[in-house]
């Protein structure tokens, strides 16, 4: 029998399953370039507003740490140097498909279920790699398209596509290659999210200095195609033969492991437990340790850079008028503090975004049975549900907390009142806390009332984001934008224009999550 026999199958079996999620993200990440096209256009539409845009960004070397390189001051080039991060985005949504239906799907015994019929060997792998490129190269086709439509330069939208293609086969080799060498599901997306950060951090710092560590990473390598502005296409050799590199090995590590197990075998635990984990609270903690440390690094780094760039925001912006208006908005007193509010606003996203996967982690143990062996000995479910819900109340306002201090300390040392700015800019992020405990409340609310239907949360959260990002942008009634919390929150770093609304967020948050709870106390286990 062939080793890819029933590889079609599979991959129709995939695509329906991921009918919703797929397009979802296809959509969502290869429009983004034509939104941005927009944007820049109506903020600086002219050429010499774009050039003195280009100077500024130029000057503020952790922009180019941020987002990436920026070759030139044309409206395709910096539409090209603003989609950089979907040179990291795209990549992780590709992790993501082809770990879940890899390794997700040992875990969850259906692959040993599936290979009980007539399914070659590497049939399963095959096909999750088909389904993840394939979003990739559509995501990066409706992108060229859309800007080739807007009206930027033919060539320019193809390598702006091509470098998209190529930096997100890497890492569906990469994350096939850590499907195979983990243990489980969740120790492979954390080699292969791994990798796509050390990709990212080498970009990051090579391009806030020399740029020699860029070439170290496949995200380098496709900002160096340098879509509208003299493209280079040589770099996207290095991707492709470091794709090719990553599926073989893939291929060979299939052929090498047992089914439900790694070639890393995994670590053997202690005969008896610690001190440390005599309790849901302690086990909790263990679970979701390593995943609050990674979110503490990223967000003290994200802290840093924006807080060393501050002071020369005004300089990036110039005379757009159109920027200033739209900054106006957040109430500071200077350009820079109103632009610390809208990063602010924007990372408490991200934090809601850490909110709903720390949840989740309880909704994944009552998946795999763990939840009830602990709730077979004395614990009470009320005890375990708020162990779990520790994190994803808390560990916001950590996250929170570190971001304020990161930024605030950076623009504190330009403006010389280090204490006074941390003080101000600590408080400015804790005013995001009351929206993002609604999306953790209505989180709590699907996992005890609709368990089947608790990872729908995420499409909460992208329905949030869509009517603030979007919604906007397509000039949606206020009624609808109101549907969101994060349109409540502080647009000043004091926050007393949104008192109120911070109360009512904070009470809606409060009675949701007590439903939620109360419902799951009531309901059946796995139920």
């Amino acid at each position: 029998m062939s080793a890819l026999v029933g590889t079609g199958a599979l991959l129709r079996l995939y695509l329906r399953r991921d009918r919703v999620v797929a397009p979802l993200w296809i959509v969502l990440l290869g429009a983004l370039p034509l939104l941005y096209a927009v944007s820049i256009e109506g903020l600086y539409p002219t050429a010499a507003d774009r050039q003195t845009f280009y100077v500024g960004t130029v000057a503020v070397p952790a922009q180019a740490a941020l987002v990436g390189p920026i070759f030139g001051s044309s409206l395709g080039a910096l539409v090209s140097w603003r989609s950089g991060l979907m040179l990291t985005l795209v990549p992780l949504a590709a992790i993501l498909t082809v770990v879940r239906h890899t390794r997700g799907d040992e875990d969850a015994g259906r692959t040993e279920l599936i290979g009980s019929t007539v399914v070659g060997r590497y049939a399963g792998l095959t096909a999750a790699m088909l389904l993840a490129g394939g979003g990739v190269a559509a995501t990066a086709l409706l992108s060229s398209i859309s800007l080739s439509a807007f009206g930027l330069p033919l060539v320019g939208s193809v390598a702006f596509g091509a470098a998209i293609v190529v930096v997100g086969g890497v890492f569906v080799g990469c994350a096939a290659l850590a499907a195979q060498v983990a243990p489980d599901a969740r120790a492979a997306r954390g080699y292969a999210l791994g990798v796509l950060a050390a990709a990212f951090a080498l970009r990051a710092i090579g391009d806030a200095g020399s740029g020699t560590l860029s070439w170290l990473s496949p995200i380098g390598w496709s900002a160096q195609v340098r879509p509208f502005a003299d493209e280079r296409w040589w770099p996207m050799l290095l991707s492709l033969a470091t794709a090719a590199a990553f599926c073989a090995a893939a291929f060979v590590g299939a052929k090498r492991r047992d089914l439900g197990s790694g070639l890393r075998a995994e670590r053997r635990g202690s005969v008896s437990a610690a001190p440390s984990l005599s309790g849901p609270v302690a086990l909790a903690w263990r679970l979701s340790r390593g995943t609050l440390a990674l979110w503490t690094v990223g967000i003290a780094l994200f802290g840093i850079t924006i807080g060393s760039s501050v002071d020369g925001i005004g300089g990036q912006i110039g005379a757009s008028t159109t920027f200033n208006d739209a900054l106006e908005k957040f109430g500071g007193s200077t350009v820079e503090q109103s632009f610390i509010v809208a990063v602010l606003s924007g990372v408490g996203i991200l934090v809601a975004a850490y909110s709903v996967s720390a949840l989740l982690r309880a909704h994944s143990e009552e998946e795999a049975g763990l939840a009830e062996i602990v709730l077979a000995t004395d614990v009470s479910r009320l005890r375990w549900l708020v162990a779990h819900l520790l994190f994803p109340v808390l560990g916001p306002v950590w996250l929170l907390v570190v971001l304020g201090l990161t930024i605030g300390a950076g623009y504190g040392a330009s403006t010389g009142d280090i204490a006074g700015e941390i003080g101000s800019v600590v408080g400015g992020a804790l005013g995001q806390l009351p929206a993002v405990w609604v999306v953790t409340a209505l989180g709590v609310a699907l996992f005890g009332a609709f368990p089947g239907f608790a990872s729908a949360v995420w499409a909460v959260l992208a329905g949030f984001v869509a009517l603030g990002q979007v919604g906007a942008v397509i000039g949606l009634p206020q009624p609808w934008l109101d549907l969101s919390p994060f349109t409540h929150v502080p647009r000043s770093l004091d926050g007393i224009d949104s008192l109120e609304s911070i109360g009512w967020l904070l009470v809606i948050a409060a009675v949701v999550c007590s439903a939620g709870s109360a419902a799951f106390v009531r309901r059946d286990i796995r139920g």
